[in-house]
């Protein structure tokens, strides 16, 4: 059996899941104008420079830190009541139209993302795949958060637990696919015998070029229920095999 894992965040959809929420979240009285803002301003510097590990552990810690309390079931509601609204619209159809074309070909299709999985979860189920990895949060006897980590989706980890599914489900990982924006993401890209860089961040586009990873490029935004009615500017499945066969010249001539 086959799969294909997606990152999320810059991959699937246009920016972070958790920034595109924040507006709701301030709403509701769960997070301050201030916090807000920072989420803005982290977002803008992420999507021009990316972000390391170092960065991300920040951000992870400045999340714990901020949804310590919050109610669990509480999230997981909200984002029922506004994914339609706030994060559908962000979707790429050039992920779509390969997520269809993965699910057509009978491939296991799985979203492998850093944010939690309160969020994430139900954006699988939107788009009809088979399920997610995800970050999860340690919730106490009452279902808050305790502002803790169980499990944080990223870097090796996402490797790791893309091991853990493949041997559990009797997937193919040198047969399987990975699409990923980050360099920390690396990784999730290398554990798969087909990798790509989707917009890479420049550590990335360095790293696809020296492995000869094809680099796709997305950037129209579709609804996940007009993905019957989208129009894209190609064929998904002429990018996946003619960057294929890229590769295969290349090594070639190397030969």
């Amino acid at each position: 059996m086959r799969a294909a894992f997606f990152d999320l965040d810059k991959t699937v959809i246009a920016k972070s899941s958790l920034v595109a929420l924040g507006p709701e979240f301030h709403a509701r009285g769960m997070l301050r104008r201030r916090t807000l803002a920072w989420g803005v301003i982290s977002q803008m510097l992420f999507l021009r420079f990316g972000a390391d590990e170092e960065k991300l552990t920040k951000i992870r810690e400045s999340v714990l830190k901020v949804t310590k309390g919050w109610d669990s079931n509480e999230i997981r509601e909200l984002v029922a009541e506004t994914i339609t609204e706030l994060i559908e619209p962000l979707i790429y159809a050039e992920a779509l139209e390969l997520i269809d074309h993965h699910l057509g070909q009978g491939d296991e299709v799985w979203l492998v993302s850093m944010s939690p999985a309160e969020i994430v979860e139900p954006f699988a189920e939107l788009l009809g795949i088979t399920g997610a990895i995800a970050s999860k949060a340690k919730i106490d006897a009452q279902g808050k958060f305790t502002g803790e980590m169980e499990f944080f989706a990223q870097g090796e980890n996402k490797a790791k637990a893309i091991r853990e599914l493949a041997e559990k489900r009797g997937i193919d990982l040198a047969e399987s696919f990975s699409y990923s924006d980050s360099s920390t993401d690396i990784p999730m890209l290398e554990v798969v015998g087909h990798a790509f860089a989707v917009n890479p961040d420049k550590e990335l586009s360095k790293t696809a070029h020296e492995k000869e990873w094809p680099i796709l490029s997305f950037s129209h935004p579709v609804r996940a229920h007009d993905r019957h009615k989208s129009h894209t500017p190609f064929f998904v499945s002429a990018i996946v095999l003619g960057g294929f066969a890229l590769v295969g010249r290349r090594k070639m001539r190397k030969r």
